[in-house]
């Protein structure tokens, strides 16, 4: 289900039973699946894999070649770079224990989750099961492999917690103040 203010480009993919939100563009070769809800003045841009089930917040940006994978939850206002991927399958095969090619049914669904104004660097792939907190931001490149707190400022492989973020993107000093917009954070181990 479609806004009128929604554009998408003729080369996408949306599903009539995709909800998407006003304001949202979606670039070529993008795909929006069927049960996926997207939100307000999103962007999606070229080659973006949005799975059946979906959620995304408003205002999200989605930079090319993104994929989310089924159990995903994004909240507003979240950055994900260019070739992320979010996946969803903690044990992946593509057959059943007795040779059989699975299906839906056979899949244990384990997606991530993404709280609002978190940004993920480009070129990182996020495990199953994990929680980005919100303004986290992991740098380029990384694997997460576990939970994330608010504010949390990770990058490796795999990321390991190295400080904290503030809304502002700009990395927390001594006390969780912000050097650049003077924000103070009430964080453990701020620095």
């Amino acid at each position: 289900m479609l806004s009128a203010d929604v554009r998408v480009h003729p080369s996408a993919e949306v599903s009539e039973e995709a909800e998407v939100g006003d304001g949202t563009a979606i670039w070529n070769e993008a795909q929006v699946r069927a049960g996926a809800r997207v939100g307000r003045e999103c962007l999606f841009g070229k080659g973006v894999y949005v799975d059946v089930d979906v959620v995304v917040g408003d205002r999200v940006k989605l930079e090319n070649r993104v994929s989310l994978f089924r159990g995903a939850r994004l909240g507003s206002g979240v950055f994900v770079g260019p070739h992320s991927c979010l996946l969803n399958d903690k044990r992946p095969r593509s057959l059943t224990p007795d040779g059989q090619l699975k299906d839906l049914a056979d899949w244990i669904v384990s997606g991530v989750t993404v709280g609002d104004g978190a940004s993920i660097g480009g070129g990182c792939t996020v495990l199953p099961g994990v929680t980005i907190g919100r303004y986290a931001l992991v740098g380029a490149g990384s694997v997460v492999t576990r939970d994330v707190p608010d504010h949390g400022l990770v990058y490796g492989n795999p990321a390991r917690l190295v400080g904290y973020a503030c809304e502002c993107g700009q990395r927390l000093g001594a006390g969780g103040l912000c050097p650049d917009c003077g924000r103070v954070h009430d964080l453990p181990e701020a620095g």
